[in-house]
């Protein structure tokens, strides 16, 4: 199976080239960036941090207090739909 590029043969060979060359950087590129941040949460939580999507309350061995579960007063404020100050 033949394709017949014509006289622009050299140049779309050389962009489908490049294309390849850039989406395979990326895509290691994204893959070596997910194995440094996913080594670097392991060491925080090997620390006693803790993610801020984790449910609210100390982390494990923390001597801090919990958050209030109640929201700012601006926030009720907005909530009541009291406007902005």
């Amino acid at each position: 199976m033949a394709f017949d590029l014509g006289p622009h043969a050299g140049y779309i060979i050389a962009s489908y080239a490049v294309t390849i060359i850039v989406v395979a950087a990326l895509v290691a590129s994204i893959r070596v960036d997910h194995r440094v941040q996913t080594r670097r949460l392991a060491e925080l939580e090997a620390k006693g941090g803790r993610r801020r999507s984790a449910a609210r309350g100390p982390a494990p061995g923390s001597t801090a207090a919990a958050p209030s579960p109640e929201p700012p007063a601006s926030t009720a404020r907005l909530q009541a739909g009291e406007p902005r100050r």
